[in-house]
């Protein structure tokens, strides 16, 4: 029976070792094609190799000898081929009587290989051994073996992941949207060409532009492959500080990093989280759910918890999200669980993508910053249309890529009673005052921010520059709000969203204090209220 490694998984898999013989042919097939390549393309060409491989040791192996079976007769002097030892190939030196209990007699040959080990094997055994099996798969006869297609299709995922790993450790390969090369073989790009890109980002209003776009002036050399052109300028590029890569998935797109908004090269001051440790084990389900519905991206809850959102839901439907105060402040919207299959996906930092107003029809530069966990681009539009905190915004991928459709809940403006913060001595108060109000808002969680003699960011500089503990910010807070309802209690969904007027926290650590802190009774629904005033009451 001949063996073939290759139809093994575990070849593929925990035994597959990419070695420097691999790596060359690889750079080989980019030389020769001056074509870069995926990890998956380049583990496609290398299973083909090993299969080839495999397949001339084989062949040349059997030229030199016969196959060894324990079934067959061997004289001294056969060369014997033993695909169990990767095809090495012996000579029979000598054959002797054997004897076993369970089997009978059979001979055994001593057979001696070309590193001067000689071992012994079975010989004229006829009983039933996987060896004995004249099939190539062992099994079921050749149709058992997968093709060449077929590892592929089966394992070019895996084997692409093992070798990117491994090209990542080579200085002499280097990735750009997913795409390898070898480094010494890129087109030089000069400070001139790097100096007539920036011009041209500059004059594009600092981009977004395809590297296209730029190679045009830059006169690179013409019997240059294009892709390998493409390839080579995004390449300094990502090496040159002056440029940022803020395309989604699948898309290159070049930015001028001095001309991107202040807030997308730093995360907002009042985004800004410092993690707070709490036991996670000691909030109820009830308070997991409302966590989970409130969707702060600093949250630790798991996006696939059955407590929200149906895994199985369209991801291409609108979700809806209530604005809280250092996102209007910020004029951004969070990178949490159940937004972010909203927004363009990438392997960089930032990436740049339009907003689009549903109503108007507006389209307005967007930015994801990965790392703050945050969407910026909305300042204008939350001032325009007058967006409070506690309104319902709906969020939606655009039929176009790169566009994100978003839509407030407008409603003809009329003054209601909402929920006022008034900043009084560096600390919060509240209180209950008609305002115009143009949009659905969470009952819940609106919060009228005065901006006008009432210096709301002195609260937050006064709490966050001595560090305030948030168990003293709820304290100051829960009685302000408990004074607005008859029965003295406050939704944890209001605490949450005015707590967060002075210091940036998500749910956990704010319910947890609740829990722990002993001055707080829970009521049910979520609802809490001061100890002291339930014992008198």
């Amino acid at each position: 029976m001949i063996q073939r490694k290759t139809q093994n998984p575990e070849y593929w898999g925990d035994e597959l070792v990419i070695s420097s013989e691999d790596l060359q042919y690889l750079s080989t097939l980019l030389v020769e094609d001056e074509l870069p390549r995926s990890a998956l393309e380049l583990g496609q060409a290398l299973i083909l190799r090993r299969i080839r491989q495999e397949e001339a040791l084989i062949e040349r192996a059997l030229s030199q000898g016969t196959l060894y079976q324990p079934k067959k007769h061997y004289e001294i002097g056969d060369r014997v081929v033993f695909p169990a030892l990767g095809y090495r190939v012996g000579e029979v030196l000598g054959v002797r009587l054997g004897h076993n209990p369970e089997y009978g007699t059979f001979q055994v040959i001593q057979v001696s290989f070309e590193n001067g080990k000689q071992r012994e094997f079975a010989a004229e055994f006829t009983h039933d051994h996987v060896l004995n099996r004249d099939s190539d798969s062992g099994s079921s006869g050749e149709e058992a073996l997968l093709s060449a297609d077929e590892l592929v299709e089966r394992y070019a995922e895996q084997v692409a992941q093992a070798l990117e790993k491994r090209l990542e450790m080579e200085p002499d390969f280097v990735c750009l949207a997913g795409q390898w090369f070898r480094r010494d073989l890129l087109v030089n790009v000069h400070e001139g060409h790097l100096n007539l890109a920036e011009a041209a980002l500059d004059m594009a209003g600092g981009g977004p532009l395809p590297t296209d776009a730029l190679l045009g002036d830059l006169e690179l050399p013409e019997e240059i492959t294009p892709q390998l052109r493409v390839f080579s300028l995004n390449y300094a590029l990502q090496e040159d500080g002056r440029f940022d890569e803020v395309g989604p998935a699948g898309e290159v797109l070049w930015f001028l990093r001095r001309m991107e908004p202040e807030s997308v090269q730093s995360t907002p001051l009042h985004l800004r989280y410092r993690p707070l440790e709490y036991d996670q084990a000691s909030l109820t389900s009830e308070m997991l759910a409302l966590e989970q519905t409130l969707g702060d991206e600093w949250s630790e809850i798991e996006a696939n918890m059955s407590l929200g959102k149906d895994k199985d839901s369209d991801p291409t439907a609108p979700v809806t999200v209530v604005l809280t105060y250092p996102h209007w402040k910020s004029g951004t919207l969070p990178l949490s669980a159940c937004l972010r299959h909203v927004f363009p996906t990438g392997r960089t930092h930032r990436i740049r993508f339009t907003f689009v107003d549903e109503e108007t029809g507006e389209e307005m530069p967007g930015w994801v910053v990965r790392e703050g966990r945050y969407v910026y681009g909305l300042g204008e539009w939350y001032r325009r249309y007058e967006v409070l905190v506690g309104a319902y915004l709906d969020l939606q991928r655009g039929k176009q890529p790169g566009t994100v459709l978003i839509r407030r809940h407008s409603r003809r403006p009329r003054r209601e009673w909402v929920r006022v913060a008034l900043p009084i001595q560096q600390r919060l108060t509240f209180e209950m005052r008609k305002k115009s109000v143009a949009c659905e808002y969470d009952e819940l969680m609106v919060i009228g921010v005065e901006d006008k003699g009432y210096p709301i960011e002195e609260v937050w500089q006064y709490v966050n520059k001595r560090r305030l503990p948030l168990a003293e910010i709820i304290a100051d807070i829960f009685p302000e709000l408990a004074k607005l309802s008859p029965q003295g209690n406050v939704h944890a969904a209001t605490l949450y969203s005015a707590v967060n007027l002075a210091m940036r926290v998500p749910p956990g650590p704010m319910l947890a204090e609740l829990v722990d802190s002993g001055s707080y009774a829970p009521i049910g629904d979520n609802y809490w209220v001061l100890r002291v005033l339930n014992a008198v009451g």
